[in-house]
């Protein structure tokens, strides 16, 4: 994915500073001349890169703090703050609201994957209950309709163009309108793009915005452009009301920073990120959890979120039930590991579990872990009742292991390599023993019911130490405001 490799860099570069006998002077400066290596190269641009240096060293004053602070956590603790302080403009982009038509219009440069971002976008607020259509008004781009057409059909969501009207102001009124009377919620207006930035390009968006008074513009936004991402990025906001951008092409393996660096610079908020072709492949961005995952360091709470769109209400008590008690049956596993198929690409999924991730998914072997899953469902599914509900891996002794592996064409090594992984997986499930669940059976609360006591025991034993141990966890809890934020900084996981 784009920016993996520079937060490997930063990674190591902190790991490096970790490693040091004492944190001097000479330490913090070449933990931060590495970290500025990376994200220049990055193509995030250097004045954003040199203000946040600058500031680092004035959180972290060596010679003011006494010998009993943590200076590994302090530093750690400035370098998360100020990455999150440079994608994160301070101001949240207009919410959409169910049952009052809002109007959205995007914009940006043909070849940025505006036309399928449209149609993602409405596709997410689909799911959450919304009532979507969308208004092609791109008449500059031969096939543009047709696209979109496609798009929609797939999706369901209903749509409006014409093949033989050039006005894309008309189209885009007639949409509207049409749509309005009904009674759509969220009306999403697609314009037209050009290769480069040109002044018919700008009166024509003027003329659409204009007409249509849209309740936000989107910015859509190439995350490969590298750094001419800030002049584009300010054209188009000095020339319409830009309230947001969404990134795109974020599963490639361009640099990426240009495009954070510039939408930090114009101030507008970054909404989501596109991590693929496929409908599905869309996140929200939220600048916690990104940094946390660009450092390596999951995101619980995006975790529980995505768990909680695909486990069936009527079912989230249970589940939490079974959580709270430590109890990890083969019936669990194989029922989280069809939810973690349904959550969408497995890459993403598994970024946000460090303790799991890095085992089950070792880079670019996306389509592997995933065999490897269904491999192990497989041999799951030529079990018995009592097998499956069993916690106690003892009850498989020699001649099971054969039977199952016939019975789902595998080989016994095969069966015990599924085997090990239970066991593994079972040990973390084991931490949460205890853990208070929410009255409701709300998943969404269980990370506001993590206490720094159970945070020590699923972050893994390095990351723990790193932070200074439970007094650490502790005071860094108090500071971030919420159990949720950082589970979403640290992540869940054992090694």
């Amino acid at each position: 994915m784009v920016l993996a490799e520079l937060g490997g860099r930063i990674t190591r570069a902190i790991q490096q500073m970790s490693n040091v006998t004492i944190i001097d002077e000479k330490a913090l400066n070449e933990c931060l001349n590495e970290i500025t290596r990376a994200l220049l190269q990055s193509d995030v641009s250097f004045p954003l890169v040199k203000e946040m240096q600058t500031n680092i060293k004035k959180i972290v004053n060596l010679e003011d703090l006494a010998a009993g602070h943590n200076k590994r956590r302090i530093i750690e603790q400035a370098i998360f703050s100020e990455l999150c302080k440079m994608l994160d403009p301070g101001k949240p982009a207009f919410a959409p609201k169910k049952a009052k038509p809002s109007i959205v219009m995007f914009v940006g440069l043909q070849g940025a994957g505006k036309t399928t971002t449209c149609t993602k976008y409405a596709y997410y607020h689909q799911k959450k209950g919304y009532k979507p259509a969308l208004v092609c008004a791109d008449t500059f781009r031969a096939g543009a309709f047709d696209q979109l057409k496609q798009n929609a059909t797939k999706a369901k969501i209903p749509f409006y163009g014409s093949y033989t009207e050039s006005d894309p102001v008309k189209i885009a009124v007639e949409g509207v309108d049409r749509f309005k009377k009904e009674n759509c919620d969220l009306i999403i207006v697609d314009t037209s793009g050009r290769h480069k930035q040109e002044a018919s390009l700008f009166e024509e968006m003027r003329q659409v915005a204009e007409a249509t008074k849209p309740d936000l513009v989107i910015f859509v936004m190439d995350s490969s452009i590298g750094q001419a991402a800030f002049d584009q990025a300010q054209a188009f906001k000095q020339s319409v009301a830009v309230g947001a951008v969404i990134i795109t092409k974020m599963d490639g393996h361009a640099k990426g920073g240009g495009a954070l660096s510039a939408v930090a610079a114009t101030k507008s908020p970054v909404i989501f990120i596109g991590t693929g072709e496929h409908m599905d492949e869309f996140e929200v961005f939220d600048v916690k959890p990104f940094v946390s995952r660009l450092l390596g360091m999951g995101d619980w709470s995006g975790f529980v979120d995505k768990l909680q769109e695909v486990v069936p209400k009527d079912q989230q008590p249970e589940l939490l039930e079974k959580l709270s008690q430590g109890n990890f049956t083969l019936r669990i596993m194989y029922d989280q590991f069809q939810n973690i198929l349904n959550m969408g690409p497995l890459k993403e999924v598994f970024s946000m579990l460090p303790g799991i991730g890095a085992e089950m998914m070792p880079k670019g072997h996306e389509k592997e872990s995933q065999a490897k899953i269904k491999r192990y469902m497989t041999m799951m599914d030529s079990m018995t009742n009592e097998e499956l509900d069993s916690s106690n891996p003892k009850v498989f002794n020699e001649s099971r292991m054969m039977r199952i592996a016939r019975g789902s064409g595998r080989q016994v090594r095969e069966v015990m390599e599924m085997l090990e992984e239970y066991k593994r997986l079972a040990k973390i499930w084991s931490k949460m023993k205890g853990l208070k669940i929410p009255k409701n059976g709300d998943m969404s609360a269980l990370s506001r019911n993590m206490n720094a006591q159970h945070m020590s025991k699923v972050l893994p034993p390095q990351m723990l130490k790193q932070i200074g141990g439970m007094g650490g966890l502790q005071s860094l809890m108090k500071q971030m405001g919420s159990g949720k934020d950082m589970m979403g900084m640290f992540g869940g996981g054992d090694k």
